[in-house]
């Protein structure tokens, strides 16, 4: 009796996994489909900070006259308010500082990307403050682009910069948070 009580479950619970598996498969490919993609408002103003660790690429100096030296910067972007926008995104920039008598700056290149591969792009300037904002008096980064969603994206971000503490061993590397505040634009 009992052998027969398996005979017919075991197709019944192989029936019930293959209706599971399809169903699972069914969700999956809905909950990709645009239709349940989260929209971005066309504007707004984001808080977030991005956590980068400086490499200094290449060093010319000129002992008592100044100093050039190219930058890589990565690291990710966390969102303030815990919202999506600018949120675990990717950073990867590239920079010229110069030091030189009463000039000390640092210029360069940002590219941010979220999980999807959609990129952000912006420059920054150290010597560009932004007055209304003196919390983050250490440049502006200037949104000039995106892909994907972020197709059409402009704006403007003051930044701080807040010194962590040195990384261990050799070859130069820093680490700083860079606040922002972000005030942007989606024109599609």
């Amino acid at each position: 009796m009992n052998k027969t009580i398996g005979m017919i479950a075991a197709p019944a619970v192989a029936m019930t996994l293959a209706d599971a598996a399809l169903l699972a498969g069914v969700l999956l490919s809905l909950a990709a489909s645009p239709a349940f993609a989260t929209d971005l408002p066309n504007k707004g103003t984001t808080p977030y900070v991005t956590h980068f660790v400086f490499r200094p690429l290449m060093n010319v100096d000129v002992p008592g006259v100044g100093s050039v030296t190219t930058l890589e910067a990565v690291g990710t972007t966390e969102n303030l308010k815990g919202e999506k926008m600018l949120d675990k995104m990717s950073a990867r920039c590239q920079a010229l500082s110069v030091d030189s008598g009463a000039k000390k700056y640092i210029d360069g290149a940002c590219v941010l990307a979220d999980a999807d591969g959609d990129k952000i792009f912006s420059t920054f300037d150290t010597r560009d403050l932004d007055k209304s904002q003196p919390d983050l008096s250490c440049g502006t980064h200037i949104i000039t682009g995106g892909t994907g969603k972020y197709a059409g994206i402009t704006g403007s971000e003051p930044f701080a910069c807040n010194s962590m503490p040195a990384l261990a061993g050799g070859g130069g590397y820093t680490a700083m948070d860079i606040p922002h505040n972000t005030s942007w634009e989606i024109k599609k």
